[in-house]
């Protein structure tokens, strides 16, 4: 099983033959992604593995995630906190 995270495309670089690669914004956290394999454009969002870019995503579908991301880490660390 693996986990696909979705990020929003800042900056895309096509200066090597054969190998895109886009700057994610993955909730504050930018990685160097390739999405060589999918048609994206700045500000659009990707679902990510293992460094590599799976499909695009729509805005809202994207941001949902986050929020559920987000969502977990406050609870675990409330969690956390109070034990």
């Amino acid at each position: 099983m693996c986990l696909a995270v979705p990020g929003k495309v800042l900056s895309i670089d096509e200066s090597v033959p054969d190998l895109r690669m886009s700057e994610v914004d993955f909730g504050g956290v930018i990685r160097n992604i390739c999405t060589q394999w999918v048609d994206v454009e700045i500000g659009e969002y990707i679902l990510v593995h293992a460094g590599v870019a799976l499909c695009k995503v729509n805005t809202e579908e994207a941001l949902a995630t986050l929020n559920d991301f987000e969502f977990i880490a406050s609870a675990l660390e409330q969690q956390r906190n109070s034990d």
